[in-house]
């Protein structure tokens, strides 16, 4: 598919001319201000995302969570977590994230929104520009939040009657832009769902769940294979921006285009959307400090280990090597008491080869006398 080829303008009428634009940006002492204080590239980026040059990736933050807010369309986020979880749920309400974060202040989290499903159901829906180092134990940790808070809630709520099977399955979902080096040994999967099972095939309840989703791997495959599946619809809105997939989308999932429309309606609001935009790259920058630390300290730990395991080896060939000089010294000791006894022997030899010449020379003379 060509991305020049494609206009979104084509489809979305109430989007505006490049020229438009600029020349309202143009027009106001604040707008120009900022766009002027953007880099060239960010700056052609913005105006190719109000124009329908190019789609808008709805990861970015002002963007996910206009457009899919479970306060005022919960709808929206109940259908995509219906395709995460493989099951028709709805939303029934937004708990407060209350939970203390591990992470610094630079996080990497652009959303982070916790539901509550209409049976029960807790879901943890967090959206990650770079993926995390470590991310299986940090999920592991935000899943035991959750498993914690709803213990308090329901041991206050329940108090007398309180019983664990009141307590409801809890889902940790993490969506990455950029994955982590880890994901990219299963190039062909952009989803895994991890929960608790058992060795023998016995049937517990566990409670907790984690899925990760990984947007990045996605994109190839979907460059490769097309939209397929109402899951596949729901990542490539969530993380492409070329238009000719975009059409597609619509095409396919027609549901999808009012979510676009409301994206380009909130886009004729052009200082607003720039005052938006201001914070996402604020955020990427960010993004991309933290990202780098977490990468140099990646490469610091292995190189840390690297040397500590050259310093065993050392350690172990040097250990090996006084071994093998404790044993040549003892051979030597060995071969130098061989060497005294040899010698001693020698001078035995010597000393017995003596008396038998001298008594040699006896019988010589013995003989010679009769």
């Amino acid at each position: 598919m060509s991305i020049q080829n494609t206009n979104l303008k084509d489809y979305f009428p109430m989007i505006r001319e490049r020229s438009v634009i600029q020349n309202e940006i143009t027009q106001s002492p604040i707008m120009a201000s900022i766009f002027s204080n953007w880099e060239k590239e960010k700056q052609d980026l913005f105006l190719d995302i109000c124009s329908g040059a190019r789609g808008a990736k709805m990861l970015y933050d002002c963007f996910f969570k206009e457009i899919l807010s479970p306060e005022h369309v919960p709808e929206r986020l109940s259908s995509l977590l219906s395709e995460l979880l493989g099951k028709k749920v709805t939303v029934k309400q937004v708990l407060p994230n209350d939970s203390e974060r591990i992470a610094d202040e630079l996080s990497l989290v652009i959303t982070d929104i916790v539901v509550e499903l209409e049976d029960g159901t807790i879901a943890n829906v967090e959206v990650q520009k770079i993926g995390y180092a470590f991310p299986g134990e940090r999920a592991s940790c935000y899943t035991a939040d959750l498993l914690l808070r709803q213990y308090k809630r329901v041991r206050d709520e329940r108090r007398d009657k309180f019983s664990y099977k009141d307590f409801a399955p809890v889902y940790t979902i993490i969506i990455m832009e950029k994955s982590p080096h880890i994901f990219s040994e299963f190039p062909d999967e952009y989803k895994h769902y991890i929960y608790g099972t058992s060795d023998t095939g016995i049937k517990l309840n566990l409670l907790e769940n984690i899925i990760f989703v990984n947007v990045d791997i996605f994109l190839n495959k979907l460059h490769n294979d097309g939209i397929n599946t109402k899951l596949e619809a729901w990542l490539t809105f969530l993380g492409c921006d070329e238009p000719a997939y975009i059409v597609e989308l619509i095409k396919k999932y027609p549901e999808f285009k009012p979510l676009y429309s409301h994206l380009y309606d909130m886009c004729r609001n052009i200082e607003g959307v720039m005052n938006m935009f201001s914070k996402e790259l604020q955020l990427m920058d960010r993004n991309t400090v933290k990202y780098m630390i977490d990468e140099y300290q990646e490469k610091l730990d292995t190189v840390k280990e690297e040397l500590n395991s050259t310093t065993e080896q050392l350690n172990s060939t040097t250990e090996q090597l006084n071994s093998t000089t404790e044993q040549l010294n003892s051979t030597k000791e060995q071969l130098d008491t061989a060497q005294t006894t040899i010698t001693e022997k020698d001078d035995q030899i010597a000393d017995l080869n003596s008396v038998i010449a001298k008594l040699q020379k006896e019988l010589d003379d013995l003989k010679n006398t009769k």
